[in-house]
């Protein structure tokens, strides 16, 4: 019997899961025997999460980033480690790289939502959270559909953000090696090494920020 692949399990999808194996496995390394002398792996994992919770304490504020740090760390690395992947050999051929499939990133952008609603209402509660939509009280029957589109907005601006920019960094490094030969995209993929890096800041960032915004006040 022949296996064929479900329209659902797409190279992205297979490239995405073994990219979740390979962080949970380095992960698992790193801290199953931490030392007070760390050695290079320790290190460099102490070093990465002391400049993300930096980062998102930035955003989030000192008494809201415990909370929300481990998912938007979580959405960071697998983002970066994504990104970085088109920089490998055989990537567009023999593996779909999985931020360039609107399906990998339209997931990560409606976790974010959910995640946003979520704590919305946890933290002011179902009447207060509605109640924020309704904000300036005076042009409320202006405001609530507005501010309901918005929040449907940032999802699929996310994904299509993420989508749109890697996907075409990618399209255009092909088109310049087609046309210039190997001298100008080696000069976009050193580009892409800064690159990979921001489009991961400014998603897991835009998130924090929704999050900030739904709960209000900081606790």
């Amino acid at each position: 019997m022949k296996f064929e692949m479900g329209p659902w399990i797409t190279k992205p999808v297979i490239t995405m899961w073994v990219i979740v194996a390979v962080i949970a496995l380095l992960s698992f390394l790193a801290t199953r025997n931490l030392k007070e002398k760390p050695g290079v792996l320790q290190n460099i994992a102490e070093m990465a999460v002391r400049a993300l919770y930096g980062f998102f304490e930035g955003i989030l504020g000192k008494s809201n980033v415990k909370r929300y740090f481990p998912l938007m760390a979580t959405f960071f690395i697998f983002i970066v480690v994504s990104n970085y992947s088109s920089l490998l050999p055989g990537a567009g051929s023999v593996f779909a790289v999985p931020t360039t499939s609107l399906s990998v990133t339209a997931g990560l952008a409606i976790i974010g939502f959910l995640v946003t609603q979520v704590e919305g209402v946890r933290h002011q509660g179902l009447g207060g959270y509605g109640k924020s939509f309704l904000q300036p009280m005076f042009l409320c029957f202006l405001m609530l559909p507005l501010n309901l589109i918005e929040q449907f907005v940032h999802p699929v601006s996310l994904a299509l953000r993420l989508y749109g920019n890697l996907y075409g960094e990618e399209l255009a490094a092909e088109q310049l090696g087609h046309l210039a030969g190997i001298g100008l995209p080696i000069v976009m993929h050193v580009l892409s090494l800064l690159f990979c890096l921001i489009q991961a800041m400014v998603f897991t960032m835009l998130i924090s920020i929704y999050i900030t915004e739904a709960i209000g006040e900081e606790e």
